[in-house]
C-alpha cells in the first residue's frame, strides 16, 4: 500500500497513489476514506505530507474533505470537454450519452445594463431578452443557464421550443456562431441556484461565462452557465511556443 520512492516531491507521489486506488476501485464513489492518521500510516508517509496532497486532490475535484467528519470520494464527472472547443450544453450531454432536457424558467426584455450596452456595443434605449433556463441529462438538472441576446437580432416570433441557443439563432435567426470569448471559475454553494440544481451543500458549481461572436466578429450572445461540478469537467490544451 505505501508508496514507492522516486525524484518527484512526495506529496505528489502521495497523489498519484490515491488517484490509482481510486481508479482501482479501492476507494469507490462517495466512500470516506480512511483517517488521516491511518491513511498516512499506510501510505508511510507524514500528516502534513497527506494534507498537501489532500488540498491538492480537493483542488481538482477529485475529493472533497468535510470539516469534523472525513475526507470523500467525489463522483466521476459524466461529461467531458475541452476549454478550448466551442460546444453546446445540448451537444456536451449528447456526447455523454444521454438525453438532454431543458426546464424554461423565465423570459424577460429589459434595457441593457452598463456591461450589456459594453458587451453588445449597444445604446441604452436598446432592448436585451433575457432567458433562464435549466438543463437536464435524462431528467436531473445539470446546469443553470442565463443567456442574454439583443432582441433585435432574433425574429417577432421567436420561440422556447429549441433545445440549444445555438440552433435558435441559426435556424430562427440566420446566425451562425463563430467563437467565444470565455471565463471560467469555481463557485462554491449558492443559495438561489444549489437547490434548483439539487445539489449536496459541499458539491461546487463551474461558472462559465462566455460571450459569442457571429462570423462577422458581431457579439450575439452573452451566456452564464452554472454546472454541477460533480457533473462536469473541462480540459484545456496548452501548447508550448
Amino acid at each position: 500500500m505505501s508508496i514507492k520512492s522516486d525524484n518527484r516531491q512526495l506529496y505528489l507521489q502521495v497523489i498519484d497513489k490515491i488517484k490509482e486506488d481510486i481508479e482501482n476501485g479501492i476507494y469507490k464513489e462517495k466512500e470516506k476514506l480512511p483517517s488521516e492518521f491511518e491513511l498516512s500510516k499506510l501510505l508511510g508517509v507524514s500528516r502534513a505530507t497527506l494534507r498537501e496532497a489532500l488540498r491538492v486532490l480537493e483542488e481538482e475535484n477529485v475529493v472533497t474533505r468535510r470539516h469534523g467528519v472525513g475526507t470523500f470520494v467525489n463522483s466521476k464527472p459524466l461529461f467531458t470537454s475541452g476549454i478550448e472547443q466551442l460546444n453546446s450544453v445540448t451537444n456536451m450531454i449528447l456526447q455523454g450519452g444521454m438525453k438532454p432536457g431543458t426546464i424554461f424558467l423565465s423570459s424577460t426584455k429589459q434595457g441593457p445594463t452598463e456591461d450589456d450596452q459594453k458587451r453588445f456595443h449597444c445604446d441604452e434605449n436598446e432592448e436585451i431578452l433575457l432567458v433562464e433556463r435549466v438543463r437536464t441529462a435524462n431528467g436531473e438538472p445539470v446546469v443553470y443557464c442565463i443567456d442574454k441576446i439583443l432582441t433585435n437580432i432574433l425574429p417577432d416570433n421567436y420561440s422556447h421550443d429549441e433545445e440549444s441557443m445555438f440552433e435558435v439563432l441559426n435556424l430562427e435567426a440566420g446566425v451562425e456562431i463563430s467563437y467565444a470569448v470565455a471565463n471560467i471559475k469555481p463557485l462554491g454553494y449558492h443559495e438561489k441556484i444549489s437547490p434548483i440544481l439539487q445539489c449536496d451543500p459541499e458539491t461546487a458549481l463551474l461558472v462559465l461565462k462566455q460571450l459569442h461572436f457571429d462570423t462577422n466578429d458581431r457579439p450575439i450572445l452573452y451566456s452564464l452557465n452554472y454546472f454541477k461540478a460533480d457533473k462536469f469537467s473541462f480540459h484545456v490544451l496548452r501548447k508550448r511556443l
